[in-house]
């Protein structure tokens, strides 16, 4: 695609309805909804809406139902001009009422230039911990299409496996160029039932693909390796981005589906999606998110955290100029994260700004420590902070689980972990527990571990 054939996802799927009217559009819980069926749907849902008083520039804001439902109504928010606000299945009616109540009556403005409207508003926790409302214009949402198409090889037979919230970013950026080519998306309700998560790849095509975040690729090497042998030959690629994924994982992928695309990406909803990196068909490197797609730029700033520019970043927060101000200016998204671009114009994931941790002069990335950890045989998740600890005052903690099974050895841990680090950046405090908590969307919940300062569950 280039400028002049750029459209709305929308008119993608109508061409689809008229010109592959029973190709299959939309897979979930045992249902199938062609394109003409699902463009049927939509229209009704659009109707049914402007009925209800939608208008142009109005925010719909709706829980994500996690099926062919949450397509049609993604799609006929658009189709009335409205903005689409999806929120988590689970959002608590309180928040639910706080938000209508709040930008409910809200109407942003039109634009003779439909690709420069605001298509969606996905609401992210900022480094504050508060939510705050990224605006997604059309312009953004094709840039992000057109980069995954044409960086990770979508096309019409890609048969796409959902297993994430359809809130985020990370699931929602795939049915873009899914829908945009004809594909098929399979939505599934998430990974807690890895028996329906492995049965999608049944589906009759050799180009599944899916997009996981780290803490579900480790469930599925933790509990499915025997079903990773049946599906291996028919998986076109996989996807992740979030959160840093072990070296040891990145290894077991690659062992585990040797003729499959696997990508690390680097993408978040106020950049967009800006690089992807195939580490099985290149140098397996943990960090790596490869070069920046087509309609994006990053560089480093003298700070060492990264940059962004091109049509895939955000319009801004709603409603929060000043929030807008401290990131977003002179076209160019400055993200807290920390990084570094190789000789070969390669993006290299270093941590969080927020996240470096300063320990007798010397500043440790969390991510380092965990990834020596995570190569240690048993380990299933970890997570590494900062505490006071009344014998060595500030010091760095390690808190760990293990698989299924296994016992762990404290003190062979910390000769493992000692062996691959700095001895500034080996932790004093390793400590087993039950389980790790992480966030709705899969990241390791760092905050909380650094509020609570002892981490014990």
């Amino acid at each position: 695609m280039d400028n002049s054939d750029r459209r709305t996802i929308e008119e993608c799927v109508r061409r689809h309805a008229s010109l592959t009217p029973e190709k299959t559009a939309v897979v979930c819980g045992g249902r199938t909804l062609s394109y003409a069926r699902l463009w049927e749907k939509a229209l009704r849902k659009r109707d049914g809406l402007i009925r209800e008083g939608l208008a142009p520039g109005r925010l719909h804001i709706f829980r994500v139902s996690q099926d062919e439902d949450f397509i049609a109504t993604y799609l006929a928010v658009h189709m009335a001009g409205a903005v689409a606000v999806p929120l988590e299945r689970d959002c608590p009616e309180e928040r639910f009422r706080d938000l209508v109540a709040r930008y409910g009556d809200i109407v942003l403005p039109q634009n003779e230039d439909r690709m420069e409207e605001i298509a969606d508003i996905l609401f992210t926790t900022g480094s504050t911990g508060n939510q705050k409302g990224v605006m997604e214009s059309y312009r953004a949402i094709w840039a992000d299409t057109d980069n995954l198409i044409h960086a990770q090889g979508f096309s019409e037979d890609t048969v796409f496996v959902i297993c994430g919230p359809l809130n985020h970013i990370g699931s929602l950026s795939k049915i873009w160029p899914v829908l945009t080519l004809g594909g098929t998306v399979i939505i599934l309700e998430g990974m807690k039932d890895m028996g329906a998560f492995f049965r999608a790849f049944d589906y009759p095509s050799n180009k599944l693909a899916t997009f996981m975040v780290p803490a579900s690729i480790r469930m599925t090497l933790q509990l499915g390796k025997d079903e990773i042998g049946r599906i291996a030959s028919k998986t076109d690629f996989i996807e992740t981005g979030g959160a840093a994924i072990p070296q040891s994982d990145m290894d077991a992928l690659c062992r585990l589906f040797p003729t499959t695309r696997l990508y690390n990406t680097y993408a978040s909803t106020e950049t967009g999606i800006v690089c992807t990196y195939d580490y099985n068909h290149n140098a397996c490197l943990a960090g790596c998110t490869g070069k920046a797609m087509r309609n994006a730029e990053v560089f480093i700033t003298p700070e060492g955290t990264i940059a962004c520019k091109g049509d895939t970043l955000m319009s801004g927060y709603l409603m929060d100029d000043a929030a807008t101000a401290a990131v977003l200016h002179d076209g160019t998204m400055f993200t807290n994260d920390l990084g570094e671009i190789d000789h070969e114009g390669r993006l290299h994931i270093r941590g969080r700004n927020s996240d470096v941790m300063n320990i007798g002069g010397y500043k440790v990335s969390p991510l380092e420590v965990e990834d020596a950890a995570m190569a240690f045989p048993g380990i299933a998740d970890c997570v590494c902070f900062l505490t006071e600890s009344p014998i060595f005052g500030t010091a760095i903690k390690l808190l760990y689980t293990a698989k299924d099974g296994v016992t762990i050895d404290k003190r062979s841990l910390a000769r493992f972990v000692a062996d691959r680090l700095e001895g500034y950046k080996v932790p004093r405090i390793f400590q087993q527990v039950a389980s790790i908590r992480h966030t709705y969307n899969g990241k390791t919940d760092r905050k909380y571990y650094v509020v609570s300062g002892s981490g014990s569950e």
